[in-house]
């Protein structure tokens, strides 16, 4: 017979249980992260000026932009901060990803001609 994640857990000493729970804790979705703000999608949608439908397809996808995500969490009051791990060196926070840069000032394109050859071919 099969056992449940519950039974399991209950096998476990309490100190590596407690772990578990945090570590769970610390897992969650962003539908959890909006129900624990107490937002409703149609309260965040408003904020983003979605859809509803958007906010709902944006928590059922494992695969967001970095700008998406940095602009759901905004939306709910927080802030969201890209941290890489490596072995044998402290963690190091990516800044910048997912923000929306100025764009860049359009550059003139070059038309083979003068200034005096374009003031011509006006007139």
């Amino acid at each position: 017979m099969a056992k449940n994640l519950d039974d399991v857990l209950a096998t476990l000493p309490a100190k590596r249980r407690k772990k578990i729970e945090q570590r769970v804790a610390e897992l969650a979705t962003l539908k959890d992260l909006r129900q624990a703000v107490e937002r409703t999608q149609q309260d965040l949608a408003a904020s983003l000026g979605v859809g509803q439908e958007t906010i709902s397809r944006i928590e059922r996808r494992s695969d967001l932009l970095l700008s998406t995500m940095r602009r759901y969490i905004e939306a709910m009051g927080g802030e969201l901060e890209l941290v890489a791990r490596f072995p044998n060196r402290p963690p190091v926070i990516i800044e910048h990803l997912g923000q929306e840069i100025a764009p860049a000032k359009k550059r003139r394109v070059a038309t083979g001609k003068t200034q005096r050859a374009r003031d011509k071919a006006a007139a």
